[in-house]
């Protein structure tokens, strides 16, 4: 059998870098986008994989990389983001538009492009990454639970859509996750970022790296809807444990 494919979106860092690790350590030969190519450059030399630069909330961008794949068995929707903590009552127009071109409309994107060599694979993957605020929302965090709550629908719909063919869809969801996520989300304060996690034991990108390597790892009977991973720390968006 030849060697797999997976294609792994937001690859440059996080979660999305350290997936292609864990499924290129699987065997996999790895695809990876992102906007940074310069760290997907030297990732992909690393493993032994291909890199090219992708801004999944452009379709001639996302199209563009999707010609440069010949093959397709898994697709990881990594790629996406969150943007401040504003109320709705100060909601910023723009912030909320952008979470969802990089969370819904970057992952629809990827997926309709992909989804004909996912179908030729013969036993092809759609992994979704998606946010415990997909099933709990929180002060503060309207347009991200919006974004993440579109996602879960849209994975759901597409594996109503697939039902019969010979694809899994697969949802995982995080709890807290410490990697760049929250500086980016509040505008680059690293100060701010690493409070959020202080006390507490988060997860790594490499624990959610783990959970898709396992899912991709299984046999084709066995779908794995939907996942919720947080730390031990953690039990609902709302609750976390932190010692003194």
């Amino acid at each position: 059998m030849s060697q797999r494919t997976a294609v792994v979106t937001g690859a440059s860092s996080g979660i999305g870098a350290a997936t292609a690790r864990a499924l290129a350590a699987d065997g996999w030969h790895v695809v990876l986008g992102a906007r940074r190519v310069e760290r997907l450059e030297a990732l992909a030399d690393e493993l032994g994989g291909e890199a090219h630069y992708v801004d999944v909330t452009d379709p001639e961008s996302v199209a563009s990389f999707a010609a440069q794949v010949s093959r397709c068995d898994l697709l990881v929707n990594n790629a996406g983001g969150a943007l401040g903590t504003t109320s709705i009552a100060e909601a910023d127009d723009a912030e909320w538009l952008r979470m969802f071109e990089m969370n819904v409309m970057g992952t629809l994107r990827m997926t309709r492009e992909l989804l004909p060599a996912i179908l030729a694979s013969g036993d092809g993957i759609v992994v979704n990454i998606g946010s415990i605020a997909a099933r709990e929302p929180y002060r503060g965090g309207a347009g991200y639970n919006a974004a993440k709550h579109a996602v879960a629908a849209m994975t759901r719909v597409l594996r109503i859509e697939l039902g019969g063919q010979p694809v899994r869809v697969s949802e995982i969801d995080p709890g807290m996750v410490e990697t760049e996520f929250s500086v980016v989300r509040f505008g680059g304060d690293e100060q701010r970022a690493a409070d959020l996690y202080a006390g507490m034991d988060a997860l790594t990108a490499e624990d959610i790296a783990e959970t898709v390597r396992w899912i991709a790892s299984l046999p084709p009977r066995v779908n794995i809807d939907t996942m919720l991973v947080m730390p031990r720390d953690q039990v609902s968006a709302h609750v976390v444990h932190r010692r003194d």
